[in-house]
């Protein structure tokens, strides 16, 4: 199911036409607000092949401020913030498809425009010798690494925005 346009919010935010790995495209609006992890909280979430969510914990609902129900059936790429390098996620599909763990800082988009910020894990599903999907395990990220990884994300996205 495609993603739909994000409503925009109340508070003061600038709007983004985001284009995904599979050449769909959205609008969503950013604020500056960022929610901080919460403290002795996991997420974690589970999609099939295509990074389609098949299960959200409750701390992974309450962080992103979707419920339940609009985040299941959707791609894990409804909460991709603007300031995200496409690199990132290459690099972390590239790791999982080849039966790796991957670990990274990753910037989230809330549902209304919000951002959070977290250190996550990420691993295949193998049944039977076979990946059947992945499983993300989110904690609460090094503020110093975050600082450093921001720096690093805007020089990606002005790479990637020069090329493209």
């Amino acid at each position: 199911m495609p993603l739909s346009d994000m409503q925009k919010p109340d508070e003061p935010s600038t709007e983004h036409r985001v284009t995904h790995h599979d050449g769909t495209t959205r609008t969503v609006y950013v604020t500056q607000r960022e929610i901080a992890y919460p403290e002795g909280r996991l997420i974690i979430s589970r999609t099939d092949l295509d990074g389609v969510l098949t299960h959200a914990n409750d701390a992974f609902v309450e962080l992103s401020g979707y419920t339940r129900e609009e985040l299941i059936g959707q791609p894990h790429a409804i909460l991709r913030h603007p300031d995200m390098p496409k690199a990132a996620f290459k690099d972390l599909w590239d790791t999982v498809g080849a039966g790796k763990k991957w670990h990274g800082y990753v910037k989230n988009l809330r549902k209304d425009g919000a951002h959070y910020w977290v250190y996550a894990t990420a691993v295949p599903n193998i049944r039977g010798g076979k990946t059947v999907g992945y499983t993300s395990v989110r904690r609460k990220p090094s503020r110093r690494k975050i600082e450093e990884l921001s720096a690093v994300y805007k020089e990606w996205l002005a790479v990637e925005r020069s090329q493209a």
